[in-house]
């Protein structure tokens, strides 16, 4: 159980955040909701959370590729709950960049969301989850290993993550867990003409169990891995309907 222990979620206002959310906030956990720009969606879950809990899930609204405010987030959670207990890195930029095309601001955006704050975060954390014997939770990608054509950029800031989620198990180890999740078919890109419906077939296909799976399949692993697994650090699980042993 959860029960009062506090969790900040990046990227919680929608799909695979929002669900994480709602999954550890029915064990008991109050949460910081972080979100950039969906705020009706945010107020939406907090409302949510709290008619079911009072004052058990609040806001923080902030851009992470603004580095300098990434430790004030951790302080504005200390602050409204007084303790930290885990951080689930889930925000994430996604988008194609076919060689050639790519951009400092494509470097900037997709290195700064999936990997540069969450290092600056995990960092801010480590001192409040060390005193709360806390964990860190990242999610990665499928991807981060098997590389998507015209998403180069993508790829290597996830594989990053991916290098950047064994280490600091054991930079902040033992005190502070650290883990990742990495998805596979799970929600189809929004507005992303490299994902017609073909290739969203062909991908199915290509996938062991022959479906996509629930934005709940990556918040029960995440739950798991905060709840239900004191000897786990270090470690990168694929919730992917086995697609990364097909590809």
């Amino acid at each position: 159980m959860l029960d009062e222990k506090v969790v900040l979620i990046t990227g919680a206002a929608r799909r695979i955040g929002a669900a994480v959310a709602r999954r550890l906030h029915a064990d008991g956990a109050r949460l910081m909701l972080h979100y950039r720009s969906s705020e009706s969606d945010a107020l939406s879950l907090q409302q949510e959370l709290n008619a079911q809990r009072a004052d058990s899930a609040a806001l923080l609204q902030a851009d992470l590729l603004d580095i300098g405010g990434l430790a004030e987030m951790v302080k504005n959670t200390l602050s409204r709950f007084d303790r930290l207990d885990g951080l689930v890195n889930n925000a994430s930029s996604f988008y194609a960049t076919p060689m050639g095309s790519i951009s400092e601001k494509d470097w900037d955006d997709l290195m700064g969301t999936n990997l540069r704050a969450p290092l600056f975060l995990s960092q801010a954390a480590a001192p409040a989850l060390k005193k709360t014997a806390g964990c860190i939770v990242n999610i990665i990608d499928i991807h981060a290993e098997r590389p998507l054509k015209n998403y180069a950029m993508y790829c290597a800031a996830k594989a990053g993550l991916a290098g950047l989620t064994r280490a600091l198990a054991r930079e902040l180890g033992p005190e502070v867990r650290v883990n990742g999740v990495s998805p596979g078919p799970i929600l189809w890109p929004e507005e992303d003409r490299h994902f017609d419906e073909v290739t969203r077939q062909r991908t199915v296909s290509n996938t062991l169990l022959k479906r996509t799976g629930d934005p709940e399949d990556i918040a029960r692993a995440v739950h798991y891995l905060i709840a239900d697994a004191p000897y786990v650090t270090g470690q990168i699980i694929a919730v992917d309907g086995g697609r990364s042993i097909a590809l």
